[in-house]
């Protein structure tokens, strides 16, 4: 078990002991209490809030509530002094040898180290990218990528029933742009000169693969049809093929998708009409005319009656349109139809599942709607988390980055992974929080050196693997099977131990909070504490992990290696990165 797990249990149980002993009033919850490492390690081993938290339903000062569990605390066998700092924290110091004896926990659980059951199998849903089918993923796109799936794993890794989705918009205005845009294409294809692409059109070269392709089909004859006609052709001609190459890039990049989901097709099923169907038998849709948007004067603005969901009933600021002046659903009807769609299929025990959706920052304004409808449609039982992505600089050296000329108007994600490789793209795009704007340099992303992160932590990894493939070491000194692992004592060995403990309860607090960029954090945390330990028996001989005339030693040590490289493993799996064993 865990050293901090099982601290908290201890003290769960010393405060169940005090209520046993009517020293505490019952049924209080401490639940909420921590045991973590002390943010000075001079400081002791571990500490805990307990008191803090307990206090106020003890009805009791937070000291005199310390007093209490660190008396008892300090009959533990593993303890050797506690102490109350502050309001009422309480600092606790292990005997010598305690912290060594927690690699034996991390070797014995091997690959399963940090594994969590938090999620106790509940369906959560993943939609990430989602990128309309209008051309290839740019740069922006591969934050969101990586960001989502580097979610779905880690929520996978804490025991959830995870779904890895794709919202594919295939209806609408923007591809009937697209189809037009493909037809211009088509036409140059066919021998034309077409000049300039024409304004609100897409003038990227990636569409000439679909001219070619539709000339192969179908020669000449799409010339002579009207606009309806050809309209429908080209537009699925030219998703089609917009999908195969996103798809194509987001396997270069690591990314699995379970399930790819079509508007068109969600639309044409009728969906939207069973939506607001649902919506309605709520009474939460009306006929109304909303107040001109702010900003606009009143003789700018047309008042009309529309059809309106009650979207302020559940905090949004207005209510929202769901049909447009033609009769037809607006965007925002197609998206309640969407997540009514995915709410039905997150369905666990009568209770809806978990849905995380990851928007680029443009999106931002669309949130609170969003989030009232998937309220309204499931009851309220249900809240949505959207997490947005904001922007990513292009640089190399400092300057930025110039425009692809397939694309057209960005830099595409195939673009940046020729130019630094999935594996750097991946781990840089988690080194800020997802509501952080980042700053992407080629130069200083590929660079080997202590400043680029994703080397650092590869680098650590390599070293571990280093050490233990030294030829002169014995095989049974390698396996440390019987290791005693209590001589690990050193301060720069406690740091590496201690930060390889926090690692399953990293994983929970990761998950719980969706914040994957912790995983990235910590190994950087890690790798250096690990790359310390390295530097410090460069100085030191005598903590060197290989002692020639200490086998003892050398066994502990190499165990200590062992569970640093496979957590450091463990954690770049979460990211989809290679661990390598050479550099």
């Amino acid at each position: 078990m865990n050293i901090f797990i099982k601290f908290e249990d201890e003290i769960a149980a010393i405060m169940q002991s005090l209520e046993a002993d009517k020293l505490v009033p019952s049924g209080i919850d401490s639940r909420r209490a921590v045991v973590e490492l002390p943010r000075d390690e001079t400081h002791g081993d571990l500490a805990t809030n307990i008191a803090m938290v307990c206090a106020k339903p003890a009805g009791m000062k937070p000291r005199d509530l310390a007093e209490m569990v660190a008396k008892r605390l300090e009959a533990l066998e593993q303890v050797a002094a506690v102490e109350i700092a502050g309001p009422g924290f309480i600092n606790i110091h292990l005997h010598e040898g305690q912290w060594g004896l927690e690699v034996s926990n991390i070797l014995d659980a091997g690959d399963t180290y940090g594994r969590s059951h938090i999620g106790a199998g509940r369906p959560v849903n993943v939609e990430f990218v989602s990128a309309n089918p209008t051309g290839p993923l740019h740069a922006a796109h591969a934050r969101g990528a990586i960001f989502g799936d580097a979610l779905a794993h880690l929520l996978d890794f804490s025991g959830f029933d995870v779904t890895r989705e794709y919202y594919i918009n295939d209806a609408g205005a923007q591809v009937d742009v697209l189809a037009k845009s493909a037809f211009l294409r088509y036409r140059e294809s066919l021998g034309e000169t077409v000049g300039d692409i024409p304004a609100g059109l897409y003038p990227g070269e990636y569409l000439c693969e679909v001219g070619d392709i539709l000339k192969d089909q179908y020669g000449d004859t799409l010339k002579s049809m009207d606009e309806a006609e050809w309209l429908p052709v080209v537009r699925g001609a030219a998703i089609s093929l917009m999908m195969k190459g996103i798809k194509a890039d987001l396997a270069t990049l690591g990314v699995q998708m379970d399930i790819y989901t079509s508007e068109k097709t969600l639309v044409e099923s009728g969906a939207v009409t069973t939506a607001i169907d649902d919506l309605s038998e709520k009474g939460l849709v009306y006929r109304g005319v909303l107040e001109p948007p702010k900003g606009q004067k009143d003789e700018d603005w047309e008042p009309r009656e529309q059809l309106l969901f009650r979207s302020t009933d559940f905090g949004d600021d207005v209510d929202r349109p769901l049909q447009k002046s033609d009769g037809s659903w607006t965007y925002f009807a197609a998206d309640v139809a969407y997540h009514l769609d995915k709410l039905t299929r997150t369905q666990s025990n009568n209770d809806a599942g978990e849905m995380v959706n990851v928007w680029g920052a443009d999106h931002g304004g669309y949130i609170k709607r969003m989030k009232a409808a998937t309220e309204a449609l499931s009851g309220q039982k249900h809240t949505l988390d959207v997490k947005t992505c904001q922007l990513v600089s292009l640089l190399d050296n400092g300057k930025p980055v110039k425009m692809s000329k397939r694309a057209g108007t960005f830099i595409t994600l195939s673009d940046v992974m020729d130019a630094v490789g999935p594996d750097v793209m991946r781990f840089i795009m988690l080194t800020r929080r997802n509501d952080q704007s980042l700053e992407f340099d080629y130069a200083k992303v590929t660079e080997k050196s202590r400043e680029n992160p994703v080397f650092y932590v590869q680098y650590a990894h390599a070293r571990a693997c280093s050490v233990l493939r030294q030829p002169d070491l014995k095989p049974e000194i390698i396996n440390g099977g019987s290791a005693d692992l209590s001589v690990l004592k050193d301060v720069n060995e406690l740091r590496l131990i201690k930060q390889l403990c926090t690692w399953p309860k990293l994983i929970e607090a990761a998950a719980t909070s969706h914040e994957p960029h912790r995983i990235a954090f910590y190994l950087m945390d890690l790798a250096a504490a690990f790359h310390g330990l390295w530097n410090a028996g460069r100085d030191t001989p005598s903590l060197k992990f290989v002692q020639a005339d200490n086998d003892a030693l050398t066994s502990a040590r190499l165990a200590l290696v062992k569970a640093t490289a496979l957590v450091i493993r463990s954690g770049l799996s979460l990211l989809s990165i290679r661990a390598v064993e050479e550099m």
